[in-house]
């Protein structure tokens, strides 16, 4: 046997579900209640966009500082030339991997830690 008012309780909390999952709700005006922290405009860190491409950025940075301490400023500027004679792809590598300050800087550290 059907019970009709237990078919209508139950659509009402599905809908109600619906809504909360929708990221809707019952807020007292002016309150800073959920729809505050949920808002579609969050900064760029928040987004989740600017956060990895600044983790790649920087292991590329302490990769290649990695590889200066390692074998020195000699063999890598070597290195760099014989990169920036090769191909499109090499001459690519050869821009990315050029030692900028910051490079310089982590790895003149690294090489103080004797890592």
């Amino acid at each position: 046997m059907v019970d009709r008012n237990l078919q209508n309780f139950y659509g009402r909390v599905a809908r109600i579900e619906r809504i909360h999952a929708s990221g809707g709700g019952f807020e007292a005006e002016g309150a800073i209640g959920r729809s505050y922290y949920t808002r579609k405009s969050r900064p760029l860190l928040r987004r989740g966009v600017l956060g990895p491409v600044v983790l790649v950025l920087m292991t590329i940075v302490v990769i290649k500082a990695a590889v200066l301490a390692s074998i020195g400023d000699v063999a890598y500027a070597d290195r760099l030339e014989r990169l920036r004679t090769g191909s499109t792809i090499d001459r690519v590598g050869a821009y990315v991997l050029t030692a900028d300050p910051l490079t310089v800087m982590i790895s003149r550290q690294l090489d103080r830690l004797g890592l």
